[in-house]
């Protein structure tokens, strides 16, 4: 029995409001994940099992940390919560934010709304993306040794819900809490997962690198 490491991707298009636009590093995002692999390596972790999910700012993120090809499944892409905003605008009056201040107010009432099944034609449902999240986190497994997982923030909020029992409004605190690439770890504590890391962003800890401690 082995550990999961989950990694957020490193900083995307902050200037976006629609998913395709979203989904790309920026120049930051890719040195993040060039020191994130770099700690890696020089602290010997080795991860024999690799997966990401399919979006580009993954399969970017984890080809700029240097790992090995790694495991596509789609399960282990984010919300699509542009588009998720969108709708609740529209439905509800909910101007989508445009700062993170606005930001921090308008997730959990998203996430909220969402869950109650308040937005209609969302491009899944709450329970679905609990179910894909949970569903690729068993497949991946605690065997064969310690993987490393490349995804997004709410996915990565959604495994901490699932671990600790959170309600929605400390899922999204959860989610607004995490940085890029930073890393989460699980381990199987009984037959559960259990947290043992949450947040780690060693490699973005010296003096001169503060700076690329980001969120959005």
């Amino acid at each position: 029995m082995s550990h999961i490491t989950l990694v957020r991707h490193g900083q995307a298009n902050t200037a976006a409001r629609d998913e395709a636009n979203y989904d790309k590093l920026s120049d930051l995002g890719h040195q993040q994940a060039r020191w994130l692999g770099a700690h890696l390596q020089s602290t010997r972790a080795h991860h024999p099992r690799v997966f990401c999910g399919t979006l580009t700012r993954h399969v970017e993120t984890a080809a700029s940390m240097g790992l090995p090809e790694p495991t596509q499944d789609a399960r282990l892409n984010e919300l699509e919560y542009f588009t998720i905003a969108k709708l609740f605008e529209e439905q509800h009056g909910i101007a989508v934010p445009t700062d993170r201040e606005e930001f921090v107010e308008h997730l959990p009432r998203t996430f909220d709304a969402w869950a109650k099944g308040q937005i209609t034609g969302a491009p899944e449902t709450f329970e679905d993306f609990e179910d894909r999240v949970s569903g690729a986190l068993r497949d991946i497994g605690t065997e064969g040794g310690p993987a490393i997982v490349v995804t997004s923030g709410g996915l990565i909020s959604m495994v901490v819900r699932q671990a600790m029992g959170l309600d929605i409004p400390s899922m999204a605190r959860v989610a607004l809490a995490i940085m890029n690439t930073s890393m989460h770890r699980l381990h199987p504590i009984g037959a559960q997962l259990a947290p043992v890391l949450f947040n780690a962003v060693p490699h973005l800890e010296a003096p001169d690198r503060q700076f690329a401690q980001t969120h959005l």
